[in-house]
């Protein structure tokens, strides 16, 4: 196998790739996908570089079938040219003159078949190798769409991939945090903050009440003390002065 056909037989392998299946078959698809673009990038530059040598040796095979193909026709001028003279000379009885062109002719003759064999001989291969630079142009062609197609698919998927990744990455994120869920840290610290208020109301109702409460013994005290200062009046021989009553005398009435 030539290294032409090689590199075609890789052209045409690579393009008729099942990407897709290529693609759920990798463990990492957008290192799969980048090593593909490598892939096609290098046999593309193979098929141009074949393509480049077979084009150059088919204008080599055509310059050396247009030569044949004017040296057949140059010969055949001067066999008829030499044919020619050698009848001019016979015409005049020159026989030996017109035996030498002809000897001449028929070299002549034996030069344009020559030329006109290798005329023969090249048309095929010629024509071989025009099928040749058609094929890789077409295979090459196909590549190059491929690489476009395969470059756009990955750039795409790989933005798919990292969209996909981060909408889950936010999603864990946010299930990790369940503020409904009463075993939740949030939930937790709200119980306690809840309990610590609870414990300040009653605190406040305990202060409350105790103040009350002196303010009552105040008041029963005061009370004890005034009956005990009345008790001693009467004891005493002398009335105790009615709330809210003053005494008047004679002089005060005029």
């Amino acid at each position: 196998m030539t290294e032409k056909q090689s590199v075609f037989g890789r052209i045409t392998q690579l393009a008729r790739a099942n990407i897709n299946a290529l693609i759920d078959q990798a463990e990492d698809p957008q290192k799969m996908l980048d090593q593909l673009v490598r892939d096609y990038t290098a046999s593309i530059g193979d098929a141009e570089r074949a393509i480049a040598q077979t084009i150059g040796n088919l204008r080599l095979a055509e310059q050396d079938y247009n030569e044949d193909v004017s040296a057949a026709r140059e010969w055949g001028s001067k066999a008829l040219a030499a044919s020619s003279r050698a009848d001019q000379y016979r015409a005049g009885g020159d026989t030996a003159s017109a035996d030498k062109f002809d000897n001449l002719a028929k070299i002549a003759l034996g030069k344009q078949l020559t030329a006109e064999s290798e005329v023969r001989e090249a048309e095929p291969i010629i024509a071989s190798q025009r099928e040749t630079v058609e094929k890789l142009k077409s295979g090459l062609a196909i590549m190059k769409d491929k690489l476009g197609q395969l470059k756009s698919r990955r750039d795409t998927l790989v933005a798919r991939q990292k969209s996909a990744q981060a909408q889950q990455t936010v999603q864990t994120a946010i299930s990790s945090i369940n503020v409904l869920d009463p075993t939740s840290e949030i939930a937790r610290f709200e119980d306690k903050v809840r309990r610590e208020e609870a414990m300040a109301l009653g605190q406040a109702e305990i202060a409350a009440s105790s103040l009350d409460s002196q303010f009552a013994e105040l008041e029963s005290s005061s009370a004890q003390s005034e009956v005990e200062a009345r008790l001693a009046a009467l004891k005493a021989g002398s009335a105790p002065a009615q709330l809210g009553t003053t005494p008047v005398t004679p002089q005060d009435a005029v």
